[in-house]
């Protein structure tokens, strides 16, 4: 598993967010501007994002974005799993795979099993809070 850029952005963006406080939108340029990222880069994890409700949008003047939830309640894992599509560490792992032939005999899955276990339960122990205090 390699999480992507638009996965290590999407955290940035969250934990920014997060730092300016729930009570104001946060304009799009200011979040690109701290996070040394393009603002149509962002625009694209922001509609990720928003249509899965974890941000909420204002377009215009006054507008920009900001978390429908506390810091402590957003877990890593959900948002990674969000921008990336799957954490699996094989392929054969991922959420809709077709079923292996291999699967009875196959000696390395209850290694990957249990990796992708590890991984998930790591990463949804985390929260963006966590992040913040580091």
């Amino acid at each position: 598993m390699i999480v992507s850029t638009r996965g290590r952005y999407a955290l940035r963006v969250m934990i920014d967010l997060a730092e300016q406080g729930s009570q104001t939108f946060v304009p799009l340029k200011d979040i690109a501007q701290r996070q040394d990222i393009s603002q149509k880069y962002i625009e694209a994890i922001m509609t990720i994002l928003s249509k899965s409700g974890f941000v909420q949008g204002v377009h215009g003047k006054g507008g920009g974005y900001k978390l429908n939830r506390k810091p402590e309640e957003y877990k890593i894992g959900e948002i990674l799993t969000l921008t990336e599509g799957t954490l699996a560490p094989v392929a054969c792992l991922e959420c809709g795979a077709a079923p292996c032939d291999k699967a009875k005999n196959c000696r390395t899955l209850p290694l990957w099993t249990e990796l992708d276990k590890r991984i998930s339960g790591y990463l949804n122990s985390v929260t963006i809070a966590d992040l913040m205090k580091k």
